[in-house]
């Protein structure tokens, strides 16, 4: 559990449910198509819509991808679980209940890690459970009465639960990502937040510390992690307002409007009791064999934390390197290539987490896209290990790499070979002039005559000024057209003062 962050004297209190949409290609009770973007009602079978007689069958690619969750979470997959009606009338749910899970949900426990800053985070699940989504009500092109589309009634979901761990939106949003990543990265959901795909609430309550937990105020359908935060913030803002002026607060279900920055309560929160669970009787239970959790496990990808785990003892990198690099496949596999092929990890580390992600967030790119290949980062990294370049001239090379290559091509990770990247890479530092000097004579030349120009420096120094140093070090680097080694000039002046 996190530690407390106090806004106003109260510590805020934040747990998410996330629903995921499953990437299966029909319905978690029927055949039925879940495409986005169909014409309203053209992919509804008689089983979305509840007609009389239909019965539901369990969609087993439903069931694999819940596995998957568990198994990347680190949960316990339930041997027997049970499906359950959630009974609630609203225009867009065709029986007039959904089919969930309570009691027993498939996956239970868990935990979601991630960084916010330099400081590891760990959020405990309480369960993630599969559901059939409902429709959807249309109301904007409507005047004086609403349509129902049933398209998505029946779409598979995993409901994802955590604790109340989170003290902040910041980590909060953070958490958000760290899910999203995860749901992507396996495969079980595409993670596309405008079509609904991956929706969060947010449970946020506040309290003064030591106090039992608040009041809490669910916030729906949070589909970007901008709104997110913005909603946060503004819940806790007006809770602590609400308690401050004397007001006590009601458990609600609130709506964030992006266009005023505020939340608006849409009804009272129920509660389990006020949607009367009982077991469904339609479906048996769910049932899955060790043998069945084993098979999945096999067949998966490594996951990001095995692979940030292989990144610390495989490459020698620090956890926050490791895990910052897992932040998708591509990153991922980028790094690996380029450490490869360079033979620094740690330098190949800190120009993909710093220079290259900069310019990919600031292009709006992802790493699929970049540029500058991961041999021809490596091959720039290569000529720094090796002294031909100094650091601000291999910033002069990655950016001419950058842009001479149009950005609306993409280059696959594995770029151009070892050997063409080289010679690209030389040809830029050739063209620019940017090889450092490495010729002592020579250097030792322009350090005699700077020392002779400048006897203050060299008589401060002496005397114990050790930042007079700087004042020498300048006028070097200039006379040599900022081609000298900074370390060679640093050793060398030093053993030229004695």
């Amino acid at each position: 559990m996190s530690a407390a962050k106090l806004v106003h004297g109260y510590e805020v209190v934040i747990g998410f449910e996330t629903h995921a949409q499953l990437s299966t290609q029909s319905k978690i009770f029927s055949r039925a198509s879940i495409a986005f973007g169909a014409e309203p009602n053209t992919q509804a079978c008689a089983v979305d819509l509840a007609l009389p007689g239909t019965l539901p069958v369990m969609n087993k690619g439903a069931v694999e991808r819940a596995i998957e969750l568990g198994l990347a979470l680190g949960s316990h997959i339930a041997e027997r679980s049970v499906f359950a009606r959630k009974n609630y009338f609203y225009p867009d749910l065709p029986k007039g209940y959904q089919i969930s899970q309570f009691e027993i949900p498939v996956v239970q426990g868990g935990a979601v890690s991630f960084f916010l800053g330099d400081e590891k985070k760990n959020v405990r699940l309480v369960r993630a459970h599969l559901e059939e989504d409902a429709g959807k009500s249309l109301h904007e092109d409507f005047i004086g009465q609403s349509g129902i589309d049933l398209n998505r009634a029946g779409t598979p979901l995993l409901e994802i639960v955590t604790e109340p761990d989170m003290r902040s939106s910041e980590e909060a949003v953070a958490y958000a990502k760290e899910l999203h990543k995860i749901v992507t990265w396996v495969g079980i959901c595409d993670g596309n937040m405008q079509e609904g795909s991956f929706r969060c609430d947010a449970n946020v309550s506040v309290r003064k510390p030591g106090a039992p937990l608040g009041t809490r105020r669910e916030i729906k359908n949070l589909n970007s992690f901008k709104f997110m935060q913005q909603a946060i913030d503004y819940e806790v803002r007006w809770q602590i307002e609400q308690i401050e002026d004397g007001h006590s607060i009601q458990q609600a279900t609130v709506l964030f409007n992006p266009d005023t920055g505020e939340t608006r309560a849409m009804r009272t929160k129920e509660d389990a009791a006020d949607y009367r669970y009982f077991p469904d009787p339609d479906l048996p239970p769910l049932v899955i064999s060790r043998e069945w959790v084993e098979r999945v496990r096999s067949e998966m990808a490594e996951l990001p934390r095995v692979m940030a785990e292989r990144f610390v003892t495989q490459y020698g990198l620090p956890e926050y390197d490791a895990t910052t690099l897992t932040q998708s496949k591509a990153m991922a596999a980028y790094f690996e290539e380029t450490a490869k092929a360079c033979g620094q990890s740690k330098l190949a580390s800190n120009w993909i987490m710093g220079e290259v992600s900069r310019r990919l967030n600031a292009s709006e790119m992802t790493f699929e896209q970049t540029p500058v290949s991961a041999a021809q980062l490596a091959a720039l990294i290569g000529r720094i290990t090796d002294n031909t370049i100094s650091n601000n001239a291999a910033r002069q090379v990655f950016d001419a790499l950058w842009t001479s290559t149009s950005n609306d091509v993409t280059v696959a990770i594995t770029g151009v070979g070892a050997v063409g990247a080289v010679s690209e890479v030389d040809a830029v530092i050739e063209a620019k002039g940017l090889r450092q000097m490495n010729d002592t004579s020579a250097l030792e030349a322009i350090i005699d005559e700077v020392l002779a120009a400048n006897p203050k420096n060299v008589e401060e120094f002496r005397a114990g000024n050790a930042k007079a140093l700087n004042g020498l070090v300048g006028p070097i680097m200039k006379a040599s057209k900022g081609k000298a080694n900074p370390a060679q000039v640093n050793a060398l002046l030093l053993k030229k003062l004695g």
